[in-house]
């Protein structure tokens, strides 16, 4: 190799060194991608898949990586209180969370926040101002709106029952509420069940608490389930006593075999939500947050009511999903 080659091939690379260098700084002085953590109550409902999907769109849409994490079980409070604390310690840039029990998340919310990591509510309510935004359905309109299905369907008479979640759980509490005083307001010649009947969010759970109010009233008409795994459990209780048709049952949240009992006959309707809508702008309000901005204090995801007749929509097929 002559000088002059070996000169040349020594600035070569030299000159790539120095680019080499130089691109590692930029990198270093790139902007890092921020980190939310969407923790919703359970994982184990197709209700909280379609908030994963809306959580992942946001991610994607807004350039930020999404942590999805959350208990095995609905009524797992601790668990719960457990990912949030993890969450804090790794650090994340918000958390987006649906907690289980509007009183035991308090403490590690406003531990969050203290820390300077936003975080935003979706689903159902806590016990505490200190957070950035809400993001949720109007659980009590919710309630209203099966109270007022099931008021009329019944000619304003009868007798109901509400087969619940878990006292505590924010969001299923404001629906029995809302059910029963629109019912007790509407149609007064109804009766109600009382206390309500409680399915600690499991199917199988909800299953038996509704044999045990339909063995103890067999001259019930009417029955509210105000969740998913509710619902699933009286309609299965409906089914096996071949009372479809006489006890009518409104529930609440959307899977493929509760749409099929609605054609079918076994349920009468379903009270829908948005979870996609929910998952992508509970992120949204952190990413917002992040830049600057000031998202909405509250953020009313709607309500509808899927039947029989409508289930076919454009709209109740964007929310059946």
């Amino acid at each position: 190799m002559t000088k002059l080659k070996l000169f040349c091939s020594v600035a070569l690379l030299t000159v790539l060194a120095i680019c080499a260098a130089c691109n590692k700084g930029a990198d270093s002085n790139a902007p890092k991608q921020k980190t939310i953590a969407v923790i919703p109550k359970g994982v184990s409902h197709a209700f909280w898949q379609t908030v994963k999907a809306g959580a992942d769109a946001a991610g994607k849409d807004l350039n930020v990586k999404i942590i999805w994490k959350g208990a095995a079980s609905e009524t797992d409070y601790a668990g719960q209180v457990s990912i949030v604390e993890d969450m804090i310690t790794q650090r994340v840039d918000g958390i987006v969370l649906a907690p289980a029990h509007g009183d035991a998340l308090v403490p590690k919310t406003e531990a969050a926040q203290k820390a300077g990591i936003p975080v935003t509510i979706f689903d159902s309510g806590i016990s505490t101002q200190n957070y950035l935004s809400y993001v949720s359905t109007d659980n009590r309109l919710g309630g209203a709106v099966a109270a007022k299905r099931i008021g009329e369907k019944l000619g304003g008479k009868g007798k109901v029952a509400v087969l619940g979640v878990k006292k505590g759980s924010v969001s299923t509490d404001e629906r029995e509420e809302g059910f029963i005083a629109a019912i007790k307001k509407d149609f007064p010649n109804i009766k109600i069940i009382e206390p309500i009947f409680y399915g600690e969010a499991s199917p199988a759970k909800s299953l038996a608490a509704a044999e045990d109010v339909l063995t103890s009233n067999a001259d019930l008409t009417g029955l509210f389930a105000s969740n998913e795994s509710s619902t699933v459990g009286a309609m299965r209780a409906i089914k096996q006593r071949n009372l479809a048709g006489k006890v009518l049952l409104v529930g609440f949240d959307y899977t493929s075999d509760l749409g099929q009992a609605v054609k079918d006959g076994a349920i009468d309707s379903l009270v829908l939500q948005n979870p996609f809508k929910m998952g992508y702008e509970g992120v949204k309000t952190i990413v917002d947050k992040l830049a600057g901005k000031t998202p909405e204090r509250r953020i009313d995801t709607g309500v509808e009511l899927l039947t029989k007749e409508n289930m076919d929509s454009p709209k109740m097929k964007e929310l059946a999903r």
